[in-house]
């Protein structure tokens, strides 16, 4: 019989690294997708999803929104003001030498135009447009961090999944020695210690299997957390789920024990080798001959990328650019405003009309509040171009620590899938010395645990190769396949 660990393993592998192929594809509209019970959910599902629930992403439109009104309320300063009255008065006068009354009713209309303030107005406007800028950037910065969450829980799932299969696999391996050393033991071949030992590593196995499987569980749990997909229906991750779990299970198969005879005591039984896991040669090569797609760029090209496309380096950048406007903004305050004025009086008493024109050139200023507002403009300058200065230098590490850890993990990965079919070999080697009274207990059980560790490290170093190339994708801001953008943007 043949074990289906390896061939489990294969295909968990090769869906781990297509996940990864889809960067150089053009940016396309997110769907609005309804998670339904038995839905099947790609990479790509999961984002579109992130993208239209995250609370972080509906803030960061908001704020843009706020900043585009702040630029029209920037420029109504050129637009004239308004005002209207109407009023009704009466008096009463009384004295020794005469006494009277009297009733008015008034209307009026002014108009009231800015015409040149040296430019201040127009430095609030540039202002107000930088931060505008600024918060559309900051809006692709969430997007982005957003996309990099889910995909390293969507990375953690498929982890999580392939690690209970290789679980599940070990507890029919483990349940399969403990029903041989038992018949065995039952016709005095092995010791009592031996059955106990298999006892013992059998239920060792399953408490394995519970971990494993609520490890799974709670990898779901974190990427409905990332996709923000609360009271979330029985769904599947494509790739994984989609595989009968059945077929990625070695069956047990326990219909050809039998006691072996005493002229095979110098090789493994026939019977025991029916009953035992065997993988074919065919099926290692193909494990042990995949190949991680290579990154296709260098890492000087990784940090043109980085200081090129990181949204959050532009909305830096633009920050800096507000708060100099802000300080030509204060500084421009000791100049005075030029402006005109026009304004319409009617009274009703004898039909009065009145109409007035002006022109006025005025200021209004305390010198040492101005001083103040002008020093405290400048600090606001430094700290921007000091944050600016310490976000260029932390790109520069974070593209080089992301870059480090992918190359250092793509090259573990051939190497583990070697040392997978080793200590398959071993354990094989192990399990039939055993049973044939070449090997004892301890050396059955230290190759079986180095087998399943070695299956295990393996998928999880995948894992990790993927989030360390997504979290590369991330910090050098690659364009995604699935993005979304500002209405009208």
């Amino acid at each position: 019989m043949r074990i289906y660990t390896l061939k489990s393993i294969k295909k968990i592998t090769l869906i781990l690294m297509m996940a990864i192929a889809l960067t150089s594809c053009k940016a396309v509209a997110i769907d609005d997708i309804k998670v339904e019970q038995g839905s099947i959910l790609s990479l790509n599902d999961c984002i579109s999803i992130a993208l239209n629930n995250n609370p972080a992403i509906k803030n960061a439109r908001y704020n843009y929104g706020i900043s585009k009104t702040n630029v029209g309320v920037a420029r109504s300063e050129f637009f004239p003001t308004i005002g209207v009255g109407t009023g009704y008065n009466l008096s009463d006068t009384s004295s020794k030498k005469v006494s009277g009354s009297s009733n008015a009713y008034s209307v009026e209309a002014t108009l009231n135009q800015l015409i040149w303030n040296f430019g201040r107005t127009n430095a609030h406007i540039k202002m107000q447009k930088f931060y505008l800028i600024a918060d559309e950037y900051l809006f692709d910065n969430t997007v982005r961090e957003t996309t990099f969450a889910v995909k390293q829980k969507y990375y953690e799932v498929l982890a999580a999944r392939a690690t209970v299969l290789i679980n599940k696999a070990y507890v029919e391996i483990n349940e399969r020695n403990y029903q041989r050393t038992k018949a065995y033991y039952d016709e005095g071949i092995k010791s009592k210690i031996d059955l106990v030992n298999a006892e013992v590593t059998l239920s060792d196995s399953k408490i394995s299997l519970i971990k494993s499987e609520n490890a799974y569980k709670n990898s779901l749990v974190n990427l409905n957390n990332a996709m923000y997909l609360s009271n979330a229906p029985t769904y599947s991750i494509a790739g994984t789920e989609g595989f009968n779990i059945q077929d990625n299970v070695a069956p047990v198969d326990l219909a050809h024990i039998t006691k072996p005879s005493e002229d095979e005591t110098s090789h493994l039984p026939v019977s025991v080798n029916d009953a035992k896991l065997v993988t074919s040669v065919e099926k290692l090569e193909v494990l042990t001959d995949y190949k991680v797609s290579e990154f296709p760029y260098t890492f000087e090209e990784c940090m043109n990328m980085a200081y090129k496309n990181r949204a959050d380096l532009k909305a830096y950048n633009s920050t800096l650019d507000a708060v100099k406007e802000n300080l030509v903004y204060v500084k421009r305050n000791y100049y005075p405003s030029i402006s005109a004025n026009a304004g319409y009086g009617f009274r009703d008493t004898n039909s009065t009309n009145s109409f007035n024109v002006g022109l006025n050139l005025s200021s209004s200023l305390n010198i040492m509040n101005q001083k103040y507002r002008v020093d405290a403009a400048k600090y606001q300058v430094d700290i921007a171009e000091n944050s600016l200065n310490q976000l260029n230098q932390d790109i520069y590490f974070q593209v080089q620590n992301a870059y480090i850890n992918m190359i250092e993990l793509e090259k573990q990965i051939p190497l583990l899938a070697v040392k997978v079919r080793q200590t398959l070999e071993n354990y094989e080697l192990a399990e039939g010395r055993y049973y044939v009274g070449l090997g004892d207990y301890i050396q059955l059980q230290d190759a079986k645990v180095n087998y399943n560790n070695a299956q295990c490290s393996y998928i999880e170093t995948i894992y990790k190769y993927n989030v360390a190339r997504a979290d590369l994708e991330s910090v050098i801001a690659f364009p995604q396949q699935v993005t979304v953008t500002l209405e009208g943007k």
